[in-house]
């Protein structure tokens, strides 16, 4: 397992844990971000990525994307 933040930038990644406070799971979930889920970054800009999840484009930050194990 690894943070978002080191995932390779086109690759498909499958969320394994989400880390943080309830309220930050929540918030994570309420984006999409589902243990099971599949994530792709589209672009990694000073740690801050921008990612596909759930056909959506989201961008997260840094400590967000720390919090997110793929």
């Amino acid at each position: 397992m690894m943070p978002l933040t080191l995932a390779e930038v086109g690759e498909e990644n499958i969320i394994r844990k989400i880390g943080g406070k309830q309220e930050v799971k929540t918030h994570l979930e309420n984006l999409g971000f589902v243990v099971g889920g599949a994530v792709t970054v589209i672009n990694a800009i000073g740690g801050n990525v921008i990612v596909n999840v759930k056909d959506s484009r989201i961008a997260v930050s840094k400590e967000m994307a720390q919090k997110i194990m793929v």
